[in-house]
């Protein structure tokens, strides 16, 4: 390991990085929170890809997630949404600091010049699509479980998700948004949000020979990876298309809701199922933000983005009600599961409370992330 090429970081620990060859690898170390992103990881990450950029020795790099010893694994199960609760009832600015800086970790990732490799194992959730969805190869196995659920918390799929759901086929994207459902591996590269398959009996060797073989060469990074491939087990959801596409492609959320509803089949009824769990408002956001998506680039997507987490954080600041801080109360703090939405109903919700939430809050001159271009 050549310690001279990784810059000092941070995060105590929480991401640990390595130098084989011509690869800069990162992995990221914190197990008991299955991998979840705090903001210091996030520094981190920027810190180590901006320094491999600008340095020749460098050619890839690969993204990991430290595994449990006798659990299954996860790659990333998101953002810290404990930490996104006490710092939104303590009006920390480390809040939005954490939003800025991590969609402007996955606009990095998403043109970085050189190849970026994602080793997508177990859980790879919310802020883990956000740092493997913008990678040259995104590699998965049989134990990956990819989902973007934030509409259960009063969210909305954010990390580039209204872009990188739109590029989905059909109304797949929407599905994804409103439904959180969990995909596999072939789902995932059946659907665009996965490349390449290496079955789990051939993750030890691969991670392996990419942290201890010889890797002189991005072209040999890559060889690695791909000569595990193996051909993509079938996609699970693919028998649903026509149905996902018929009832996500209505107009506005009580339209959905009133196509499964009028449906009737066992798989409309699981999936207004799942739907009931979330929150209204945040699945009429996520509806929106994703039929937005299609015509936006990636970098007016996470301004939007940066725009609506403002207001979805917002009213904590000020002692009122606020949906995303009461999801993450049910789900991740009291856990009760049985969080008060306001409005409690999708048919209380309007209009115009959706089209509030995608006005900035800030000059075009003056947005956090009024910086970024694309490729």
């Amino acid at each position: 390991m050549t310690t001279s090429l990784i810059p000092p970081l941070c995060s105590d620990g929480h991401v640990l990085a390595e130098v084989n060859g011509a690869l800069g690898i990162i992995i990221l170390n914190r197990p008991q929170a299955l991998n979840a992103l705090s903001l210091p990881m996030i520094r981190d990450l920027r810190t180590l890809l901006a320094a491999w950029r600008d340095d020749a020795r460098i050619e890839a790099v690969v993204v990991l997630g430290q595994g449990r010893e006798g659990k299954p694994p996860a790659f990333c199960a998101g953002g810290d949404i404990r930490f996104f609760h006490t710092a939104a009832h303590a009006k920390d600015s480390a809040l939005g600091d954490f939003f800025t800086e991590e969609y402007a970790l996955n606009h990095e990732i998403h043109v970085y010049p050189k190849p970026y490799i994602a080793l997508m194992d177990g859980i790879v959730m919310g802020g883990g699509m956000g740092i493997t969805q913008g990678a040259k190869l995104r590699v998965v196995n049989e134990r990956s479980k990819l989902a973007m659920p934030e509409a259960h918390i009063g969210l909305f799929p954010d990390v580039g998700g209204g872009w990188f759901l739109a590029q989905c086929p059909g109304h797949v994207g929407e599905w994804l948004a409103l439904s959180g459902q969990v995909l596999g591996a072939g789902d995932a590269i059946a659907w665009g949000l996965g490349d390449v398959y290496v079955p789990a009996a051939e993750w030890d060797a691969l991670v392996e020979a990419l942290r201890h073989g010889e890797q002189p060469s991005a072209e040999r990074v890559v060889a690695t990876v791909m000569d595990r491939a193996a051909v993509a087990p079938a996609a699970v959801h693919g028998a649903h298309r026509a149905e996902i596409d018929r009832h996500f492609g209505v107009g506005d959320m009580n339209q959905v809701l009133a196509s499964l509803q009028a449906d009737g089949s066992e798989w409309a009824h699981k999936t207004l199922k799942q739907l009931s769990h979330n929150s209204p408002l945040g699945m009429a956001i996520s509806l929106e933000l994703v039929r937005r998506g299609r015509s936006l680039s990636l970098a007016d997507d996470l301004r939007l983005e940066r725009t609506l987490v403002h207001w979805c954080f917002e009213p904590a600041w000020r002692g009122v009600h606020c949906e995303t801080v009461e999801g993450i109360r049910a789900l991740a703090v009291d856990k009760d599961h049985h969080p008060r939405w306001q409005p409690a109903t999708q048919t209380e919700v309007t209009a115009a409370q959706v089209a509030a939430m995608f006005e900035s809050p800030w000059p075009a001159d003056q947005h956090p992330l009024a910086h970024l271009q694309d490729a």
